[in-house]
C-alpha cells in the first residue's frame, strides 16, 4: 500500500481536537461553565446508539458536556418537538444533535427545523444549507465540513478543480457541493439517475462519493492522479468506492474507516464549542 497517498482522517481529527480542547479552556476561564452538546435519539438502532456514544466520549475528551436523551421506538413527532423545543430553550445547552435515521413516523425534517440556527452544530437546517449555499458565516454539515478540513490539510488546490460529487442527500452531497463551488471548483453533482456516470467521474481531478453503496465507484472510473474521498462506510468495513482498483490510480484518496469518520465527529465537537463561544459571548483566541 502507498501510505504516502493516504489521507490520515484519524491524525487531522486528532489536531481539531486538540484546538477544540483550547477553545473549551478559554470559554471555561472566561466563563466558568463548559460548553454542552445534547444528542437526542429515537429508537434502538445499534449503529446510532453506537454513535451517540462515540460523539459523548469526545466530548467528555475535550472537557466538554453530553446531554443524551434517548426516546422510544414509538416516538411521535410531536413528542420530539416537545423535547427538541426543551433543549432549544435551554442555555445549558450550546448545541443539538438528533441523530438520524428516526423511525418512519417521525417527521425528520420538522424535528431538524426545530433546531435554532445558533445551536444547529450538525448543520441540518434549511437555513444552515442556505448558509452554505450562500457561503456566509455558519456551521457546515459536519462530514462535507470535515472533507474540506481534510482538503485543506492536504494543500489540495481546489480552485478551477473539477470536482464530482455523487451522492445529492440534504447532509452531505448538497452541502458538500456548495462547499466546494465557494472554493472556486467546478462542480458536478451525480445520482442514481445520471446518464453514463463512469465518464462523468473520469473528468473529476476530484470526487466525492457518498451513495451508501459498497465498492460502487470502480477502480476504472478515477482519472489518474484524481483526489479521491470516499464518505461512505457499509456494512464489512468498505466504502462506496472499491479502494485497491482505485489506490493506483488516485493522487490522494481516503481510506475506509480511517479516511471521513473521525473528521464528522471531530467537526461536530469543534463547531459545539465555537457555538458556545458564541452564544456565551466568549471572543475565541487562536
Amino acid at each position: 500500500m502507498s501510505d504516502n497517498k493516504l489521507i490520515d482522517g484519524k491524525a487531522i481529527a486528532a489536531k481539531v481536537l486538540d484546538r477544540t480542547r483550547d477553545k473549551v479552556k478559554q470559554i471555561n476561564d472566561a466563563t466558568g461553565a463548559a460548553p454542552c452538546l445534547a444528542t437526542v435519539l429515537v429508537g434502538d438502532d445499534p449503529a446510532s446508539a453506537t454513535y451517540v456514544k462515540m460523539k459523548g466520549k469526545r466530548c467528555e475528551a475535550v472537557g466538554m458536556k453530553s446531554l443524551r436523551i434517548e426516546m422510544k421506538v414509538e416516538t411521535t413527532t410531536e413528542e420530539l418537538l416537545d423535547q427538541m423545543k426543551q433543549l432549544a430553550d435551554d442555555k445549558n445547552v450550546h448545541g443539538i444533535l438528533l441523530q438520524h435515521p428516526v423511525p418512519p413516523q417521525v417527521d425528520e425534517r420538522a424535528a431538524f427545523e426545530a433546531i435554532p440556527p445558533v445551536k444547529d452544530v450538525d448543520g441540518v437546517t434549511a437555513t444552515g444549507l442556505g448558509y452554505m449555499w450562500l457561503g456566509l458565516p455558519g456551521y457546515g454539515s459536519c462530514t462535507p465540513a470535515g472533507i474540506m478540513t481534510l482538503l485543506h490539510e492536504y494543500n489540495v488546490p481546489l480552485k478551477g478543480m473539477e470536482a464530482v460529487v455523487i451522492g445529492r442527500s440534504p447532509i452531505l452531497g448538497k452541502p458538500m457541493a456548495a462547499m466546494l463551488l465557494n472554493e472556486h471548483c467546478t462542480v458536478t453533482i451525480c445520482h442514481s439517475r445520471t446518464r453514463d456516470l463512469p465518464d462523468v467521474v473520469r473528468r473529476a481531478d476530484l470526487v466525492v462519493a457518498a451513495v451508501g453503496r459498497p465498492c460502487f465507484v470502480e477502480g476504472d472510473w478515477i482519472a489518474e492522479g484524481a483526489v479521491v474521498i470516499d464518505a461512505g462506510y457499509n456494512p464489512g468495513n468498505v466504502g462506496d468506492v472499491d479502494f485497491d482498483a482505485a489506490l493506483p490510480r488516485a493522487r490522494l484518496i481516503t481510506p475506509v474507516p480511517g479516511g471521513v469518520g473521525p473528521m464528522t465527529i471531530a467537526t461536530l465537537i469543534d463547531q459545539t464549542a465555537d457555538a458556545a463561544a458564541k452564544q456565551l459571548g466568549v471572543s475565541l483566541e487562536g
